[in-house]
């Protein structure tokens, strides 16, 4: 906590600094920052990922991430209102509460077929929609990429989930390993294709983080416009079809809505991308949740969870979603 203490003091002191041009004036401390994220992924969580992929089955580990991503639907409502977006607001807060209630405390995604999906608001967004510059660019130790805004979405990510309110010390640890593996293995194929793809990582994650979120934030912008055009309908178009899909048995509920494109269906499902009416495409959409470093947990997270993964044989964030954590 003293390393990102220190980072996030560093960046705000350098805040005006970041331009347009120049966003990341702490490229070298983040670089070294990064690289660490990289090594802890490698060693650890890439490994332990793959076997939960390979060992539990889909819609046990669907589940997980619904009842994981409960609480965020609560913060994401209140950041709807914040923006000025009340149908949205009340949309989402009545996801959380048939997802709670209906849902077994969020453990199925019975919203969705309803036509509430998940919006993924944070604090970060809500500060953008006012105005507010991203700053300086941030790799936080175990979180991953971030921004000096965005970081203020730290505390809400951190204490917004189901293990903030666990007593017991063997409980809450396993929920974080649980949640970081979790996550993990929702970012494998798009790490997998980062790996092909980039020649420097660190340019690559960076700048693909800063467009997903300037991306995400004018969608919300151009929703907000077409809500004042339109008197206030903003309800989603329903999903396109799938000829091929048809006559296919269901399959396991994502929170996220109807099934994404094939090619984003695990990373997007990890990332809380919900089918919104702007979806970036790959480098962008999909780069912040191939950033490998730890889900966004408790502040206890690495301590508590540790000898759980280990016992697990288990092998992190990032913003985010992370914060989309590892990344979107």
């Amino acid at each position: 906590m003293r390393t990102l203490s220190a980072a996030v003091l560093a960046a705000a002191l350098l805040g005006g600094c970041a331009t347009a041009q120049r966003p990341d004036p702490l490229e070298p401390v983040n670089r070294k920052v990064f690289a660490f994220n990289e090594a802890l992924d490698r060693a650890v969580l890439k490994p332990v990922a793959t076997r939960y992929v390979e060992h539990v089955p889909e819609y046990l580990r669907t589940s997980l991430s619904n009842f994981f991503g409960n609480l965020r639907d609560a913060w994401s409502a209140a950041n709807l209102f914040l923006q000025g977006r009340p149908k949205d607001g009340l949309d989402e807060m009545l996801r959380f509460s048939v997802n709670t209630v209906f849902g077994a405390a969020g453990l199925m995604d019975v919203a969705s077929p309803m036509g509430l999906y998940a919006h993924r608001e944070d604090l970060g967004q809500t500060l953008g929609h006012w105005g507010a510059g991203s700053g300086a660019y941030l790799v936080l130790p175990l979180l991953g990429p971030s921004s000096l805004r965005d970081v203020t979405d730290l505390p809400a990510a951190v204490y917004l989930q189901p293990q903030s309110f666990v007593d017991d010390d063997l409980t809450r640890g396993t929920l974080n390993a649980l949640n970081i593996v979790g996550r993990r293995a929702d970012a494998l194929p798009a790490t997998r294709m980062l790996d092909e793809m980039a020649l420097d990582r660190y340019i690559f994650t960076r700048d693909a983080y800063l467009q997903r979120r300037q991306s995400l934030i004018e969608r919300d912008r151009q929703t907000d416009e077409g809500d004042e055009d339109d008197g206030g309908d903003d309800s989603y178009p329903a999903p396109p079809a799938d000829e091929d899909a048809a006559d296919a048995p269901p399959g396991p509920q994502s929170r996220l809505g109807p099934e994404p494109r094939p090619a984003l269906r695990t990373a997007a499902h990890g990332a809380g991308v919900s089918p919104t009416r702007s979806q970036p495409a790959w480098p962008a959409a999909q780069a912040e949740l191939a950033v490998p470093a730890v889900p966004i947990g408790a502040p206890d997270l690495l301590p508590a969870a540790a000898g759980h993964v280990a016992a697990r044989v288990l092998g992190g964030c990032s913003s985010g979603r992370c914060l989309p954590a590892a990344a979107l």
